[in-house]
């Protein structure tokens, strides 16, 4: 795959040359690189974070948005191989968090390097099951009434039609890609997982969030925030998030160096 492949689906806010480890991240469905605007400055000088930009939204919103997870990561996995010349982590909130996981999987399945550490936000476990609705093909009405009870589109989004006209499609495309998704079993991941919750999250108990436990044979650690769902742009929760990244990061690169 070429750089310049790599370049269209990650960039760096705040490019680091002399960063010591990579941190990609994965937005939550509907969402964009923008998620993560803020990170690189709240986080080591030592991380370049990279923000990911999926079809569909941003830059590439004139592309066609994917609607399944394989699909999905697999061209994720060959746009981000450029990138693997350096440690790396990887960040994913919900949606995110699948790919994250499943990408680190394809990756190793590839004999491609591995992540030093991975950070899953916001989801339950893969091999628990799914007893959520279907959404992605619901009338335009009650996909709306989804979208207000998930609290994750600002009112302004959901009130302004023209900007509804540009949404619906790509959340029914992104509600595709988690709703259709199907874990496979396969051999624990070897690296380092934090797992970050909402302790108001009426959708994602601790308990599902403990079960990443079974997915990894390094050390695991949950940590749970307050907020919603959405947590990670919550004004109290994103400094705590950020704090415990910077310092799960920290402690790997110099565990790294040593």
């Amino acid at each position: 795959m070429s750089t310049h492949t790599a370049t269209l689906w990650f960039t760096s806010p705040r490019p680091n040359p002399r960063a010591l480890l990579r941190l990609f991240c994965f937005p939550y469905a509907g969402g964009g690189a923008a998620i993560y605007r803020v990170w690189p400055h709240s986080l080591p000088s030592e991380v370049e974070v990279c923000v990911t930009h999926l079809p569909g939204r941003g830059t590439r919103l004139r592309e066609q948005p994917f609607t399944s997870l394989d699909a999905l990561v697999e061209a994720a996995a060959e746009a981000i191989a450029p990138l693997l010349d350096k440690p790396f982590a990887l960040f994913g909130h919900s949606m995110g968090a699948m790919i994250s996981f499943e990408l680190a999987r394809r990756l190793r399945e590839q004999d491609r390097p591995q992540p030093a550490y991975l950070f899953i936000s916001g989801r339950r476990a893969p091999h628990l099951p799914n007893h959520d609705p279907i959404t992605y093909n619901l009338p335009e009405v009650e996909l709306v009434r989804e979208l207000r009870r998930l609290n994750g589109t600002p009112r302004e989004v959901l009130e302004h039609p023209e900007l509804m006209e540009l949404m619906i499609p790509l959340l029914r495309a992104d509600f595709s890609v988690v709703e259709t998704y199907v874990y496979r079993p396969g051999v624990p991941l070897d690296c380092p997982l934090t797992v970050f919750g909402g302790l108001e999250d009426s959708d994602v108990s601790r308990e599902q969030l403990e079960a990443w436990r079974e997915h990894i044979t390094g050390k695991f650690a949950l940590r749970m925030l307050p907020g919603d769902h959405f947590f990670l742009n919550d004004a109290q929760a994103q400094p705590l998030l950020l704090s415990a990244l910077a310092r799960d990061l920290h402690q790997r690169i110099k565990g790294q160096a040593n």
